[in-house]
């Protein structure tokens, strides 16, 4: 979202700059490619990128989620021209125990310190709720501003639904349901299986598709399906570089999380014309709304429930359905309109500097 962001901000409005807190060289997102320098803690620590950062001297940071928020309000204490500070809320963590113990600790953190940034923005109604109710977050001066999709990256494709399928040995035309996200807790990949071994009760020929970071590597998720009788219909995939090319193979996408803020990749399989199944966590249903179904989360009778919903309208079915949910995103969150909804927060926040002489905002 970081790196679409910036790809659509006005640079003749703002120069940018971004600061990783760990060695970003490795990073498959190419945010140096759009020609916005990139410095990391990692080469010379922080002092280092605070020297930097005197000389660009920003009249804003903007964190991107917890460490961030932490370490954007303290470089900003170190600047001499004490820029304007946001934090940037990205998920719904309510259940501190299923993080680690120094993610969990950041975010506790935060909550103390979340009265000293200008502005809090979060991608999810849900999630400022959260945080304010039960983190310990300050319940003013929030601003929700969704996440933005590319429609341009997310497209149907028939291209990729057959090659896909070729790569997975499936033959062309196979039902495949999918899900795309790291392997953590809060994903509930079981839940996915579990719905999975449901669903194949009543529709046998659908195969099952894990997309993401450690999922592959999971033995917990391979002696799960291997119980379930899961192995001949399930293909379990890591971190992939081409996301938009497998979104647009699935016949169904879903969510199985038990927690979650505002899904990017619910947004971008609906950009592609692919019906959602969610559960009704953070602002997933209302994303899908009625362009999909929606269930309660730890429920994979409901979840297998919604898939079949899905399945039984037939290859004509979801293609009508696909076709409203790409309308939806491009009406209310293509990416254009969202990198407006940034830009004017920035500008409301930096107006008290706006008639000084050569000022030109800049944000890191």
């Amino acid at each position: 979202m970081l790196h679409k962001l910036l790809s659509r901000m006005d640079r003749n409005r703002f120069d940018s700059i971004v600061v990783s807190l760990t060695d970003h060289r490795g990073s498959t997102i190419p945010i140096p490619e759009l020609g916005i320098p990139v410095s990391s803690c990692a080469h010379g620590g922080m002092l280092r990128v605070i020297r930097e950062l005197r000389g660009f001297r920003p009249h804003l940071l903007q964190g991107w989620m917890y460490h961030g928020n932490l370490a954007a309000q303290a470089m900003a204490a170190a600047l001499p021209e004490r820029p304007a500070v946001l934090w940037n809320i990205r998920g719904t963590h309510e259940n501190l125990s299923a993080e680690k113990l120094t993610t969990a600790a950041t975010i506790w953190i935060g909550g103390k310190f979340s009265t000293l940034p200008q502005r809090i923005i979060s991608n999810s109604t849900v999630s400022a709720r959260v945080h304010q109710q039960k983190l310990g977050y300050r319940r003013d001066g929030w601003v929700v501003i969704p996440n933005g999709f590319d429609l341009e990256r997310f497209r149907p494709s028939e291209k990729a639904r057959a090659e896909v399928r070729a790569e997975l040995g499936l033959p062309d035309g196979t039902l495949l349901i999918g899900v795309i996200g790291r392997y953590h807790p809060l994903k509930d990949h079981a839940n996915f299986l579990s719905a999975a071994a449901i669903l194949r009760k009543t529709v046998p020929e659908a195969h099952f598709l894990l997309v993401g970071s450690g999922v592959d590597q999971s033995t917990a998720l391979r002696e799960q399906a291997t119980r379930s009788g899961l192995s001949n219909c399930v293909r379990m995939l890591g971190e992939r570089a081409d996301m938009p090319r497998l979104t647009a193979a699935l016949d169904i996408a879903s969510s199985s999380s038990n927690s979650e803020a505002f899904p990017n990749v619910i947004g971008e399989a609906m950009s592609c014309e692919v019906p959602c199944a969610v559960t009704d966590v953070g602002d997933s249903a209302w994303l899908v709304s009625e362009t999909g179904r929606n269930a309660p989360a730890r429920n994979p009778e409901a979840l297998a429930k919604a898939w079949e919903e899905l399945c039984s309208l037939g290859a004509t079915g979801r293609k009508t359905l696909g076709a409203a949910a790409r309308n939806r995103i491009g009406t209310h969150f293509s990416i254009a309109s969202v990198a407006q909804q940034y830009e004017q927060l920035y500008e409301q926040v930096l107006e008290p500097h706006m008639n000084q002489r050569g000022y030109r905002p800049c944000a890191a």
